[in-house]
């Protein structure tokens, strides 16, 4: 048997039903920036800080470690053991990469001039001297 309604009825409910959607998209996503920021908080350490990670294969990394200021650690982490790997100086750490800065000479210009240049040679685009 088909219900006869109406169309006023039909989009009634049709609206009602997307602001309940729409309702739900906002309490999820404050719930899960409530959950990050709840779980973040209890996850915060001031002496202990992972530096680097590198995974060698698909359960093993080696990582390392910042303990207190200056004391370094380098570790090996695998499924069921952390073995220490050695120590390492301050010195001895390369810089960051934000540290680094951009050696025009090398072919790496900036984000923009990578995002023209690939504009520049996309088909159908139009350079600014054609204009």
């Amino acid at each position: 048997m088909i219900l006869a309604t109406s169309t006023g009825e039909s989009l009634f409910q049709l609206l009602v039903m997307f602001v309940i959607f729409i309702a739900v998209l906002f309490v999820t996503y404050y719930v899960t920036k409530w959950i990050a920021g709840y779980q973040k908080a209890g996850t915060w350490n001031r002496n202990l800080k992972i530096v680097e990670t590198i995974k060698v294969s698909s359960n093993k990394v080696v990582e390392i470690i910042e303990a207190g200021q200056n004391k370094y650690f380098v570790i090996a982490v695998g499924k069921d053991e952390i073995t220490l790997l050695g120590t390492l100086d301050k010195e001895d750490l390369k810089p960051e990469a934000s540290d680094l800065s951009v050696n025009p000479d090398s072919g790496v210009g900036s984000f923009q001039d990578v995002l023209s240049r690939l504009k520049d040679t996309m088909p159908g685009a139009k350079n600014k001297k054609d204009e």
